[in-house]
């Protein structure tokens, strides 16, 4: 089995630190796992119609990533409750969620055609821009 040296053991110890820097590499590593679930539920919900599934997608994904960011992310799970962290998170969330979905109605009128693999991408692609200055909230007034 190998072993981890002495510079990987000091690494790994700095991305649990509460520094902005290792935050944000925690907020990237929630963000990817919550736009996974966020992916699965676009793809199995479209035929219901992309607004609805990226509606349903946005709030399972929510849940999720707010919940790791209150834990893992922020460390804030002794000074953030769960309500509180889904009641503020949520509402930066709704801001993703309006803007995803002015790009997924954009989407449909310059290219009516585009298939559920297109508008999820484009979904997350703009899920991203926002989530930088999520995180900026979420650090600066939420957590």
């Amino acid at each position: 089995m190998a072993r981890m040296s002495s510079v990987g053991v000091t690494r790994l110890r700095r991305l649990g630190s509460d520094g902005a820097f290792a935050q944000l590499v925690r907020f990237a590593l929630v963000g990817g796992a919550s736009n996974i679930l966020y992916f699965a539920a676009f793809l199995a919900l479209r035929g219901d119609g992309a607004l609805i599934a990226n509606a349903v997608g946005a709030v399972l994904s929510t849940i999720l990533a707010n919940e790791l960011h209150r834990r893992l992310t922020f460390h804030a799970a002794d000074r953030v409750n769960w309500f509180t962290a889904q009641w503020e998170g949520g509402g930066l969330a709704l801001v993703g969620l309006a803007a995803s979905s002015a790009a997924i109605s954009v989407l449909g009128m310059i290219f009516p055609g585009a298939d559920g693999l297109v508008q999820a991408t484009l979904v997350i692609l703009v899920s991203g821009v926002v989530g930088g200055l999520r995180f900026v909230a979420l650090r600066g007034l939420v957590f």
